[in-house]
């Protein structure tokens, strides 16, 4: 077991050790938890989703700092509310209440501490999802085996250059196939039940960004060779230049070119289970409002 004390942070792969009850670490979060909406959600993939909607908590903070982030009012603004853990206990009994088909825990990864903790209070009856970029500590993971049902890391990176560039993260790569490895160790590929809805482990999700098809096309070769062409995976065309970068083959959309080539790559590898996401998922179409419901 490893210490989730927030007095000397090592929740994350930065590893700050910055006593967040002080001031903030390196995720630019405090010791008081945050979150911004706790709603039903119907923009994740069909499984996810369903027709009763996803139990999502958005979490305020992010620790891996994507200059393209399309949550930047919540990750890099961390607009949100203070919420202890008893209170996100009752904001999972809520949100199953209203009939969510699990409980979707968004960008958790500053708030591990206080979710375990909530968890111990209350754990629910549908699963629990742990919405995440890929950077992830292992130990950490460890630490949440049997609280999790469902795992949604990103892989973002397969090019250690392009993660230093544009989240500050050469180790990207090296840590995102630990983590997505450990998560298979625990959960194994998805499961879906008899009506379509996941229940049990990995769905891997990549994020195209423009220009860098390169990028994706070794992500997926990766994901092919660590976990076989059955693995559920989700590629996605949603990128969208909410924010304005100092990259400028940032600050476009994907083109129609660009979509059709990846989504002819990941045919190619053989995937047979996931979703590739429609050409006019860009915009504001899968981005919720922050305005804090439901906290």
């Amino acid at each position: 077991m490893i210490d989730l004390d927030l007095r000397s942070c090592e929740l994350c792969p930065r590893l700050c050790r910055v006593n967040r009850e002080e001031k903030p670490g390196a995720c630019g979060c405090s010791a008081r938890l945050l979150a911004a909406r706790a709603a039903l959600h119907f923009g994740e993939e069909p499984c996810i989703s369903g027709t009763e909607g996803s139990g999502t908590v958005f979490f305020s903070g992010c620790n891996l700092h994507c200059v393209f982030c399309q949550n930047h009012k919540i990750s890099r603004e961390r607009y949100g509310k203070a919420l202890t853990a008893v209170r996100l206990a009752d904001i999972f009994r809520e949100l199953e209440a209203k009939g969510a088909n699990n409980i979707n825990l968004v960008t958790p990864t500053p708030w591990v501490t206080e979710i375990v903790k909530a968890l111990e209070l209350y754990r629910p009856t549908v699963p629990v999802l742990y919405n995440t970029s890929g950077y992830e500590r292992v130990e950490v993971l460890r630490e949440l085996e049997g609280l999790v049902d469902v795992w949604l890391p990103d892989y973002k990176y397969a090019d250690s250059a392009l993660a230093a560039r544009f989240s500050g993260a050469a180790d990207y790569p090296a840590v995102a196939r630990a983590a997505l490895q450990e998560m298979y160790r625990q959960s194994g590929n998805l499961t879906l039940n008899k009506e379509g809805k996941a229940v049990r482990g990995v769905m891997i999700r990549h994020l195209v960004l423009p220009l860098h098809l390169k990028n994706s096309f070794a992500v997926l070769d990766d994901i092919a060779a660590l976990f076989g062409t059955e693995q559920y995976v989700s590629l996605m065309f949603q990128y969208t230049p909410f924010v304005k970068t100092r990259f400028p083959e940032l600050n476009r959309a994907l083109t129609g070119r660009e979509r059709a080539r990846a989504e002819a790559y990941f045919l190619q590898c053989g995937f047979r289970n996931g979703y590739i996401q429609e050409a006019d998922s860009k915009g504001s179409r899968f981005l919720p409002d922050f305005n804090l419901e439901g906290i």
